[in-house]
């Protein structure tokens, strides 16, 4: 049985990352950002990060107001936002670009897993896999790079000014590697929390209904933000994949 402190913890850890989610969301509004995926990638990213993805956007996300934005765009400046930004800034920018599809993946993937067991099934569970937790991960990846894609897709098809065709191949390129490395941290921490920890603990491992399985996915992510961030670094540098 997970201790009550525990229990206590993760649910004020997941209000905090709605919280700062809402907040973002919400001067998002008023600071529009120039690039429109990045107002989804923000929030998304503030469930897991809390208040270092709160810090993280104030200090070098926040957009400035949409008149001034708009006007920059209009004179052909869209990357103006990039003046000045430090080079490792604009490589955890493109990490958390990542691992918002991700998050959205995930989120969607262990939710469905729960309520339809089923689903799990579709993917292993029984007959591939004894453990739930292995069958959910290939979902949880497809997804998470369905997601990954199609926003890398409407980042680099606007600014490259690209085909839809040209655009999909190019957000492919961009984001396999990183998503790929994003998993594997979150992966490898969720495994150590599940195998490591609370089965051998707590006698079991945790479900999808207990707060402490997403504050256990909230330190997962940040881990795949870690792991990510040496391959987003070579995307960018290399120009597969465009500064954020």
């Amino acid at each position: 049985m997970i201790p009550t402190w525990l229990h206590v913890l993760s649910i004020l850890m997941l209000l905090l990352g709605l919280a700062c989610a809402i907040w973002i969301a919400r001067d998002e509004f008023r600071y529009p950002q120039p690039m429109w995926i990045m107002n989804a990638v923000w929030p998304i990213t503030a469930l897991f990060g809390t208040v270092f993805v709160l810090w993280f956007y104030l200090a070098y996300g926040r957009a400035k107001t949409h008149d001034t934005a708009m006007a920059d765009m209009g004179e052909g400046t869209m990357h103006s936002h990039h003046a000045g930004t430090p080079f490792p800034i604009m490589v955890v920018k493109g990490a958390l670009h990542c691992g918002s599809g991700c998050t959205l993946g995930d989120i969607i993937a262990e939710g469905l897993a729960f309520s339809v067991p089923v689903v799990a099934v579709w993917f292993g569970w029984q007959h591939l896999f004894a453990e739930k937790i292995f069958a959910v991960w290939i979902l949880d990846f497809i997804l998470a790079f369905g997601f990954g894609v199609l926003f890398q897709y409407f980042t680099i098809k606007p600014m490259r000014n690209l085909s839809v065709g040209e655009g999909i191949r190019e957000a492919i390129k961009a984001d396999a590697l990183s998503l790929a490395a994003w998993q594997v941290g979150m992966y490898g921490v969720m495994a150590v929390g599940q195998f490591l920890v609370f089965q051998p603990l707590y006698g079991s491992m945790l479900e999808a209904s207990d707060p402490a399985f997403w504050f256990l996915m909230q330190i997962a992510m940040l881990a795949g933000l870690a792991t990510s961030y040496p391959v987003n670094w070579w995307l960018i540098r290399s120009g597969i994949k465009e500064p954020m």
